[in-house]
């Protein structure tokens, strides 16, 4: 399980540093893909496993194909996802599209997420995080009305 957050620079050729303690749930290839909150400052990039990676595959497999609209994020993410591969110093490399749509320019947020980790602009996860905090009871009395 992918918990935690870290905050680690983005190098000049767009390499990432991935924590030690989430490796081992990773592994060596880690698919990277845009992220699903929305646009604007909420822009952040999905990482995972291949496990991981070919569970919400399926369920994006499963929209029905008739429905354009969920059609189209299901182009995106697959068109916008890549394999990166874990280096000896344990960063990957994220594409040049990604990190401009995730606005990564020197520093990276890295939250895990259960089965995935966000990345994300520093600056935007701090805006983001600001925005979660002000409407938070209502999202935790949410959770209590369906059981959780």
């Amino acid at each position: 399980m992918l918990i935690g957050s870290c905050v680690h620079n983005v190098d000049t050729k767009g390499r990432i540093f991935i924590p030690s303690k989430w490796r081992d749930d990773l592994g060596n290839t880690i698919i990277v893909t845009r992220g699903l909150l929305g646009g604007g400052e909420s822009k952040c990039l999905f990482a995972m496993s291949l496990a991981a990676w070919a569970d919400f595959a399926g369920r994006l497999s499963s929209l029905p194909e008739a429905d354009v609209s969920l059609q189209d994020v299901r182009r995106v993410m697959f068109a916008n996802a890549c394999d990166c591969e874990l280096d000896k110093q344990g960063r990957i490399l994220i594409s040049n599209p990604l990190r401009e749509y995730a606005g990564l320019t020197a520093e990276a947020t890295l939250i895990g997420v259960d089965t995935r980790i966000e990345i994300w602009a520093s600056d935007a996860w701090e805006k983001h995080n600001a925005r979660i905090s002000e409407h938070y009871d209502a999202k935790l009395e949410k959770l209590a009305s369906i059981g959780v």
